[in-house]
């Protein structure tokens, strides 16, 4: 009997995550299905009302930030916006967690605009794991501006560390980037003087005939 119990519970939960797979599903592709629409009064209301849908709609969405329709890549990443934002309230962290891993998975996306948008939305909602993935793209030509100032908003040794890491295989004009940044993280850094303090146009002062 007890054996017979304990098969039916399982069986209860295996139907509950089933149908919570399938209710993920057809959110996201309701979702997806508005974003792509041609009708703003369809698609903003979709982008908009989007975060609830959560980690499952990150991925498939990065996927239309390519679409050629301007408006369409807009909304999907205004969608992913929304998405990690809804899962950096209060009392989500699993929600939080969740969605962190799907925007680790976007930094090795073919799309630099993916991976730009992925970065900045790990310094608002991400943690100490998402640090070593956001500092490989410090080594990204195409990102790695994007992955410094994302990675300066991120609290913590981790991060600073990173930083500090990168210094010695960085291009040297990035160097001067990536020493404003642990600057700005409280770190001496020396050989490397603020741009901002370089002048960019030569000044001269005539003398009073």
């Amino acid at each position: 009997m007890k054996t017979e119990t304990t098969l039916t519970a399982a069986a209860a939960v295996l139907t509950g995550a089933a149908s919570a797979a399938a209710a993920d599903a057809a959110a996201v592709n309701d979702l997806i299905a508005k974003i792509k629409s041609a009708d703003d009064a369809v698609r903003g209301p979709a982008w908009q009302g989007a975060g609830p849908v959560g980690a499952p709609a990150v991925a498939p969405l990065a996927e239309v930030m390519s679409d050629p329709h301007f408006e369409i890549a807009r909304s999907a990443k205004r969608a992913i916006e929304k998405i990690a934002r809804h899962a950096g309230r209060p009392g989500a962290n699993p929600e939080r967690k969740a969605v962190e891993a799907e925007l680790i998975k976007l930094l090795s996306h073919s799309n630099a605009n993916v991976r730009r948008h992925a970065v900045w939305m790990l310094s608002e909602v991400g943690d100490a794991a998402a640090v070593g993935p956001m500092a490989a793209l410090l080594a990204d030509a195409e990102v790695r501006e994007d992955a410094r100032c994302a990675l300066t908003r991120v609290p913590g040794s981790q991060a600073t560390d990173a930083l500090r890491g990168a210094m010695d295989g960085a291009p040297e004009e990035f160097k001067y980037a990536l020493a404003e940044s642990l600057r700005a993280r409280g770190e001496t850094v020396a050989g490397y003087p603020s741009k901002k303090l370089v002048p960019v146009k030569q000044t001269s002062v005539k003398a009073e005939a």
